[in-house]
């Protein structure tokens, strides 16, 4: 395998001391010569949180031991998960051409550093190829006969990409058309049932759009003909679900707490570069079709206890 320093990272914090003390720790051995560090501004509403997010800030500045290049965005109102996190994205591209994006719950294991250095160099002038994925949800599976594979879908606990993939992307999505939606959507989805959620997910973005900014990747890069890399082996945990989360609020998800292995030494797929729809399927009927019915039962549950308790206390 070729030797590669550790990329640009822009590590994305908040307001969750526990989890980003751990995220950064799986960055400071893997030493980056640059790294970025964005945090949104404290809520008005939220009694306490600026002094949080202030002292995070603070201590996570002090930890940084190694030689490295650090730069700062860290904002004075709160712009909310997605604008915050799109606009950091953005502003991490105005000063680099590759990079990696972590965020403060989602811990990378030492092979991550590796594996996203030697992909984003293998893969810089490739056009098809628009992001490279840390997380893998095929419990096991091995798709291909390389170290990873090629999909529709942009697992964003742990990835890198580059600033000419970035500079595609677009936060506002309400100028999408019905014709160009379906026209896309279908290119990328032939089974009904993948082809209806993602549709019901992009028509609400459209009229009333969600908080997120990682749908508006996923759109960019179907529009744009282009492919993820998913390793075969997972290489990021997510630790961050509980009810402190901003959208991982249910601590029984399915995703939440996967274990990490070894990927070291990369193997190349032999084959050409297309996504694997049979690995595509696999995860929406085990991972994202079984979530959307926990989360379901989850809101379910946290109404019915919440009635319950207002009618012991009336």
């Amino acid at each position: 395998m070729t030797k590669h320093s550790t990329p640009p990272i822009l590590f994305l914090i908040f307001n969750r001391p526990d989890t980003t003390f751990e995220v950064f720790n799986s960055i400071k051995k893997a030493k980056p010569k640059q790294l970025f560090i964005a945090s949104d501004g404290p809520r008005n509403n939220k009694l306490g949180e600026k002094e949080i997010v202030v002292d995070l800030r603070e201590k996570i500045i002090s930890k940084i031991d190694w030689p490295c290049e650090v730069k700062t965005l860290f904002r004075e109102e709160n712009l909310g998960c997605g604008k915050s996190v799109s606009s950091a994205i953005s502003w991490f591209f105005s000063n680099v051409t590759e990079g990696v994006i972590i965020e403060d719950d989602c811990v990378p294991n030492q092979d991550f550093y590796p594996y996203m250095s030697e992909l984003l160099n293998k893969y810089r002038d490739d056009k098809s190829v628009k992001f490279i994925g840390g997380s893998n949800f095929q419990n096991g599976n091995q798709r291909g006969d390389g170290s990873y594979y090629f999909s529709k879908y942009c697992h964003v606990w742990g990835w890198g990409t580059w600033k000419e993939v970035w500079e595609q992307y677009k936060y506002d999505l309400s100028n999408v058309s019905e014709e160009e939606l379906s026209k896309i959507l279908k290119d990328c989805f032939k089974d009904l049932s993948m082809y209806n959620n993602w549709h019901r997910i992009f028509k609400k973005m459209i009229t009333e759009p969600i908080d997120t900014w990682d749908y508006q990747l996923d759109y960019s890069i179907w529009k744009n003909n282009g492919v993820s890399i998913i390793p075969n082996v997972n290489l990021v945990s997510n630790i961050g679900f509980g009810e402190d989360a901003t959208h991982t609020k249910n601590k029984c998800s399915v995703y939440a707490n996967h274990n990490t292995g070894s990927i070291l030494p990369i193997v190349h797929p032999s084959v050409s570069i297309s996504h694997d729809y049979q690995a595509d399927e696999y995860f929406f009927f085990n991972f994202e079709k079984r979530s959307l019915a926990k989360r379901t039962l989850f809101k379910i549950s946290l109404y019915t206890n919440k009635i319950l308790y207002s009618l012991r206390n009336s």
